[in-house]
């Protein structure tokens, strides 16, 4: 199933707001840790699976890749990327992640941001960036962490203060469709289990190279008030190497 949230006024307006949309990588909790594990970008060929505002798109641009191309289902996603990063080795294209498709062995590398999650067939998405990969190219992406999608709710258990007791894990072999709340909005993940992230890439033909659960810099927890993304995970960053 193929989601465009994004071209709804009010969500986008609301998205608009997040720190993340308003700083960019600077203000992505998950950042640091991802950015520390990309591998060489000099004169790569480079897609972006659900590029949003271009924010990683434009990073690679700066470190000299060769060609960028960035995919987003969202035309006012791809708008506000080309209004922001619009550099000439940047290509966006309008396109689910789902149905894009190009030569194959026409990228050295494939990144994804926070939007696997949203995909239903991980199996066919990893199966697609395999083709699309040259030998030894790399896939490199984060999602939302399983201990986070576990539940629908995907709150913390509070006291009668509202403060956060603890974030409860429930059903999470129970793996499918998530229905859940975000930005006010209805929206439908998928939660899978860790297993199945990293079967699914072995089956794919790739090599697991960095499994990271990353945690935000003590900058990041000052700044942005985030003592409680200490208590449990919210992102998972894996990176996969194509076997020859």
């Amino acid at each position: 199933m193929q989601q465009n949230k994004y071209d709804d006024p009010h969500f986008f307006n609301e998205y608009s707001k997040m720190p993340r949309s308003r700083d960019g990588l600077s203000a992505a909790g998950e950042w640091s840790a991802f950015k520390a594990h990309l591998p060489e970008l000099k004169n790569k060929k480079i897609l972006d699976l659900g590029c949003g505002y271009g924010w990683h798109c434009q990073y690679a641009s700066e470190q000299g890749a060769s060609t960028v191309v960035g995919i987003d289902l969202s035309a006012k996603m791809l708008e506000q990327a080309q209004r922001l990063c619009a550099a000439e080795n940047i290509r966006y294209q309008q396109s689910a992640i789902e149905t894009f498709d190009a030569e194959a062995a026409s990228f050295d590398l494939i990144i994804s941001s926070l939007a696997l999650h949203y995909i239903q067939d991980l199996d066919a998405v990893f199966a697609k960036a395999a083709h699309l990969l040259a030998p030894q190219g790399e896939l490199y992406y984060s999602v939302e962490h399983p201990v986070f999608t576990a539940r629908a709710q995907q709150d913390w258990i509070y006291d009668h203060e509202k403060q956060p007791l603890y974030w409860p894990v429930d059903h999470y072999f129970e793996e499918g469709q998530r229905e859940t709340q975000f930005l006010g909005a209805h929206v439908v993940k998928y939660h899978r289990t860790l297993e199945t992230h990293v079967m699914a890439l072995l089956k794919a033909g790739f090599e697991i190279t960095a499994l990271i659960e990353p945690s935000p810099t003590a900058e990041m927890i000052e700044k942005m008030g985030w003592q409680d993304e200490l208590r449990r995970p919210m992102m998972l960053i894996i990176k996969a190497k194509k076997k020859s």
